[in-house]
């Protein structure tokens, strides 16, 4: 009932077939890929995809049974700088518009901040930054509405502009498109004093929208001085996978589970870990 995945970029830069012929070992069913990430000869300006570069990336990964599930694209779409923001929604409507020629449905991003470089700013969760992200979103889903694509949006707790779970709700009934859907990450949309209610929280999530859950991103934390912190391998600190596990059997069979903070040295251990859990 698990499929999982890897992030590509955690290892490494190289062309499409030596990359797939990387994480091939590790036995994922899929990946999350960020172009500009793993391919040395893919910037960060849009116009650089074609049929043809998708089509090659696409057959480089199935050649080694590996499906990308997700194409990251994530850009502050409320970047304080107008020319930057614009040429970030362009780029993101360019993988939008070739997403099926990767064999791909999902271009994910996160909800942006008043700061460039996404950090935390208080402004960032006003109702004009809101606002303005909800305008950003629905532009993004016209081009994706148009191409049979889906605009994933990650949730982030505390520094994000969708930084709760009634500001997910809220957006996507402003924006109102069928193919504007979630990108679930538990750890980043756990509140950063409310851990100790993780149970209770990813039970909220999937009852508040999980008809509308395309992707999972799986990772770990600990607590520092009571609060969250880390981004860190499965396995390796307080998430409760067990409960996260069980919510996809029973509410989302076989959605694709990347795994985040992994490498060479780590994946196999906590491939296993999963695997194992997903048996009880």
């Amino acid at each position: 009932m698990l499929n999982i995945g890897l992030r590509a970029h955690d290892y490494g830069q190289g062309t499409p077939t030596e990359i797939a012929a990387k994480l091939a070992p590790f036995g994922p069913s899929c990946i999350q890929l960020a172009l500009a990430k793993s391919f040395p000869f893919i910037g960060e300006q849009p116009g650089q995809l074609s049929p043809g570069l998708a089509n090659h990336v696409r057959d480089a990964f199935a050649a080694q049974g590996i499906n990308i599930a997700v194409l990251g694209c994530y850009i502050n779409p409320i970047h304080p700088d107008p020319v930057i923001k614009e040429l970030s929604l362009q780029r993101f409507e360019e993988h939008l518009r070739f997403a099926r020629d990767f064999g791909c449905a999902i271009v994910g991003t996160e909800t942006g901040s008043r700061n460039a470089d996404c950090t935390y700013h208080p402004d960032s969760q006003s109702e004009e930054a809101f606002l303005e992200l909800v305008a950003s979103v629905k532009r993004l889903a016209i081009t994706a509405e148009k191409y049979g694509s889906i605009v994933g949006i990650e949730g982030v707790a505390h520094h994000h502009v969708v930084h709760s779970y009634a500001k997910m709700v809220r957006m996507l009934d402003l924006v109102n498109s069928p193919n504007v859907q979630i990108i679930y990450d538990p750890v980043n949309f756990f509140p950063l004093e409310e851990c100790a209610q993780q149970e209770q929280l990813m039970d909220q999530a999937f009852e508040l929208f999980g008809e509308r859950i395309v992707a999972i991103h799986c990772k770990d934390f600990v607590l520092v001085d009571g609060l969250k912190s880390g981004d860190l391998p499965s396995g390796t600190g307080l998430m409760n996978h067990q409960h996260l596990i069980n919510l996809i059997k029973k509410r989302k069979p076989f959605i694709h589970t990347i795994l985040e903070s992994t490498h060479p040295e780590n994946v196999e251990k906590i491939m296993t870990l999963l695997h194992s859990l997903a048996q009880d």
